[in-house]
């Protein structure tokens, strides 16, 4: 399955300051943004010299807007080709403008395959990263015999008949704190330890789409496809249960196999203990 990547330039607008009828106000600190955007052509979040990546584009617009060269953070940094319907980033500004001229400002200079759909000014102690208690990502497989147009770029097609029962058992072996070695395909110099806590796991279908979802404290590199390629063997009936388990329990870097591709993952959501406008400190 190769997934295809459309091309979708900036939209067209007028010299880079801030379009008409925005108002200001003083002393902003930090803003928090809620992003959807459809990875296809992107190399992830996190910038990359020379590639295109949501950090960038992000990066870019608010140059833009603000005039200003601002470092954007993001709670959960997705790989290559990976989409996102409820990505969190943060940036410090000077900037003057309000949250609704963020809003507007930015989606009017970033492609139209990325947009903020929300904005909040929050306390300089408020960190996107450290405060996230969970992250959830849904795999969405189309089980059909033939492909879809409209699904894609946002889905893996697999053939064969899924057995949802089989791996629906094997995720129920993933819930709860583990060791998940196993299932991550290399380690940065920053991961110290390759215990995750998941929190939820589950396979569902919907008609041709089958949705694995997943809810984890946080992730190692490509833990998620890892894990959606063996669920499909099991699926296939081309790998047993026991199987499943014991690559798990063997905690060895890689041996998973081969990952599912990246068009068919979406970040939904990153959980906090509270709302994220209630940290709005407007709000306070």
């Amino acid at each position: 399955m190769t997934c295809v990547a459309v091309e979708t330039g900036q939209q067209k607008g007028s010299p880079d300051k801030a379009p008409e009828g925005v108002s200001v106000v003083d002393n902003i600190t930090k803003i928090v943004l809620l992003v959807e955007y459809d990875g296809s052509r992107y190399h992830g979040f996190q910038l990359q010299a020379g590639l295109p990546t949501i950090q960038g584009e992000i990066e870019r617009a608010l140059k833009r807007l603000t005039g200003d060269s601002i470092r954007v953070i993001a709670a959960s940094r997705t790989d290559a080709g990976v989409h996102a319907r409820g990505q969190v980033a943060s940036f410090r500004t000077g900037s003057a403008l309000e949250k609704r001229a963020f809003i507007n400002g930015l989606n009017y200079y970033l492609p139209r395959d990325i947009a903020v759909r929300a904005a909040y000014r929050a306390g300089d102690s408020f960190n996107i990263r450290r405060h996230a208690i969970s992250r959830e990502y849904k795999y969405y497989i189309l089980n059909s015999q033939s492909r879809s147009p409209l699904w894609d770029r946002y889905s893996y097609l697999v053939s064969g008949e899924l057995d949802i029962e089989a791996m629906e058992m094997a995720t129920q072996a993933v819930i709860g704190e583990h060791d998940f070695a196993s299932f991550a395909s290399n380690l940065g110099g920053d991961i110290k330890s390759t215990r995750r806590r998941v929190y939820q796991a589950g396979v569902d279908r919907d008609g041709e789409l089958v949705i694995f979802s997943i809810t984890a404290s946080s992730f190692l590199p490509h833990q998620v496809r890892n894990m959606v390629g063996l669920l499909i063997r099991i699926g296939l009936g081309k790998m047993t249960l026991d199987e499943f388990h014991s690559i798990m329990e063997a905690k060895k870097i890689g041996l998973a196999g081969h990952a599912a591709p990246a068009c068919g993952l979406c970040l939904v959501k990153v959980n906090y203990n509270k709302k994220l406008e209630e940290y709005d400190i407007e709000n306070l």
